[in-house]
C-alpha cells in the first residue's frame, strides 16, 4: 500500500520504517526540517535497538522517504496515519494541538483529492476527541464527510521503548476503531502479516483501551513496588514473593477480576485489604494505592446507591444478597452494604437469594445479618416472581442461573439495573425491557 505518516517522532518513525520494511511505500512527514533531512539520508532520529539499519536499507530501497509537503504527502497515501506527540497540559489534561493542526491540513489537501482515502489517528486520545476534535477538524477542511468521502479509524499502538520494532511485529494485539467498515477492512489487510488477536470495535472502544493498559500498567509498577516496601521492613526478600506471585497464572496474572461489575467483598479481600494496610501504618510504611482500593470499594457501592435512586421509584426488588453466586456466604457482601444503604434511606426493600435461607443462616452469617441487618427475615421472599409482585426497580447482585428469568420469561416491565452482568443480555435479549447495565 501507499502509506503516509505524520509525525516522525518515535512512534512515527518506527511505523514508518517497519511498514517499509513490510514492503509497503511509505512518505513520512514532519514540520521539523532536521528530522526530514535525516531521514532521506537513511539516518534515524531516534535511538532504538534495530531502527538505525532499517531506515538505512528502506531508504536506499526508495520504499521510504520524507517531505514537508502535506499536499504530496495526502496525494501519494492509500492510508495516512497521524502520529503526531499528545503533550500534557499543565493541569493534567492532554493537549490537542497538534492533533487539530495535522488534521485540518490533512483535510486541505483532502479537498481536492478524489481518490478515497484512510485516515488513522495512531496518537494517544481519549474517547471522544476523535468526534469532538480530529473528525470535525477533516471535515471542516477538506468539505467531505467521514465515513463517506474518506474513511476514519483509530489505531493504537502497543509499542515499548528499547523494544519497540520488536513490538511492531510481534504486538500482543492489534486493535482497530474503525467509523466505516472499509476502513477496518484495509487496514485488517495492512495488518494480515502480523500474528497477533485483531480486534475491530468502535473508535472511543479502541481510544479507551490505550488508557487502559497504560493505567494497568503504572498500577502494576506501584503495586509491586508497595508489597516491596513492606517486605523490606520485614526482612523478606520482595523479589522471590512476587516471583512465586506471579507464577500464578490462573488468578494473578489473568482475566480473573478484571470484569467491570460491583464492587468486591466476602470473606477474604476486605479483611486481607485492611490488615495489610494497618500492617504498613504500624511499619510506618505508606502503601496509598492498597488503601485507595478500599476507598474506591467504597465509592462504587455509593455510586450504585446513586443508579438506584436516579429512577426516582421506592419499591426495590434485590436478587442475590450473598457477595458470589453457589455460596450463601454473606459476610462483607457489597450487596448487603447496598441493602443496607437503601433501607436507611427509606427505601421498600424485597430480596430473593435461593442460597440463603434464615433458617439455615448459623455461625458468622448469622452474627454477620443480625449485626448488619437485623431485620433481614422480613425482607426476604420465597421467590423471584414475589420480589417481582413488590417492587419497581430489580437489582441483579449475583450471577445465580435464576436471576436470568427477569429477561427472560418473568420480563414484565420493570426497571431492571444489572451488577453482574446476565447471560441474556449479554446475549442481545433485551427487547420490551428496561434495562441498565452498572458499567455498561
Amino acid at each position: 500500500m501507499n502509506i503516509s505518516i505524520f509525525g516522525l517522532g518515535y512512534v512515527g518513525s518506527v511505523s514508518a520504517a517497519c511498514f517499509a520494511q513490510m514492503g509497503h511505500n511509505v512518505v513520512g512527514i514532519d514540520v521539523s526540517a532536521d528530522k526530514v533531512n535525516m531521514i532521506n539520508q537513511g539516518i534515524a532520529s531516534i535511538v532504538e535497538q534495530d531502527i538505525e539499519e532499517i531506515i538505512k536499507r528502506q531508504v536506499a530501497s526508495g520504499r521510504l522517504r520524507a517531505t514537508q509537503n502535506v499536499e504530496e504527502a495526502v496525494r501519494h497515501a492509500t492510508v495516512i496515519f497521524v502520529c503526531v506527540g499528545t503533550p500534557s497540559n499543565g493541569n493534567g489534561s492532554i493537549d490537542f494541538k497538534h492533533i487539530q493542526r495535522v488534521c485540518g491540513e490533512i483535510g486541505d489537501a483532502l479537498k481536492n483529492k478524489k481518490e478515497f482515502t484512510i485516515i488513522a489517528i495512531r496518537s494517544t486520545m481519549l474517547p471522544q476527541i476523535a468526534e469532538e476534535v480530529a473528525i470535525p477538524n477533516l471535515e471542516w477542511h477538506s468539505s467531505k464527510i467521514a465515513g463517506h468521502d474518506f474513511g476514519f479509524a483509530v489505531n493504537p499502538e502497543f509499542l515499548r521503548e528499547g523494544s519497540s520494532v520488536y513490538d511492531f511485529y510481534h504486538p500482543p494485539k492489534t486493535v482497530i476503531g474503525e467509523l466505516d467498515k472499509a476502513s477496518g477492512d484495509t487496514l485488517e489487510k495492512l495488518y494480515e502479516q502480523i500474528e497477533a488477536p485483531l480486534f475491530r470495535l468502535s473508535i472511543d472502544e479502541a481510544s479507551m483501551i490505550k488508557y487502559a493498559d497504560n493505567a494497568f500498567h503504572a498500577i502494576k509498577v506501584t503495586f509491586a513496588n508497595e508489597i516491596g516496601r513492606l517486605c523490606k521492613v520485614f526482612g523478606i526478600d520482595s523479589r522471590k514473593v512476587m516471583d512465586v506471585f506471579t507464577r500464578d497464572v490462573k488468578l494473578n496474572l489473568s482475566s480473573c477480576y478484571l470484569k467491570p461489575g460491583f464492587a468486591f467483598g466476602g470473606s477474604c479481600l476486605p479483611k486481607d485489604l485492611r490488615a495489610i494496610t494497618h500492617c504498613a501504618k504500624q511499619a510506618d510504611v505508606e502503601v496509598p494505592l492498597m488503601k485507595a482500593a478500599m476507598e474506591s470499594n467504597e465509592e462504587h457501592i455509593r455510586f450504585t446507591l446513586e443508579k438506584v435512586k436516579d429512577n426516582g421509584k421506592k419499591r426495590i426488588g434485590v436478587l442475590g444478597l450473598s457477595f458470589k453466586a453457589g455460596t450463601d456466604d454473606l459476610r462483607e457482601s457489597p450487596v448487603v452494604a447496598l441493602v443496607e444503604q437503601l433501607i436507611g434511606k427509606g427505601y421498600d426493600v424485597s430480596i430473593f437469594d435461593k442460597n440463603v435461607s434464615i433458617a439455615r443462616l448459623i455461625g458468622s452469617n448469622k452474627d454477620y445479618i443480625e449485626r448488619e441487618i437485623p431485620h433481614i427475615a422480613r425482607l426476604m421472599c420465597g421467590s423471584i416472581q414475589e420480589v417481582l409482585a413488590k417492587s419497581e426497580v430489580v437489582v441483579v447482585g449475583n450471577k445465580a442461573e435464576e436471576h436470568e428469568a427477569v429477561l427472560g420469561e418473568l420480563r414484565n416491565g420493570h426497571k431492571i439495573i444489572d451488577l453482574t452482568g446476565l447471560k441474556n443480555a449479554k446475549n442481545g435479549n433485551l427487547k420490551e425491557v428496561d434495562y441498565e447495565g452498572l458499567l455498561w
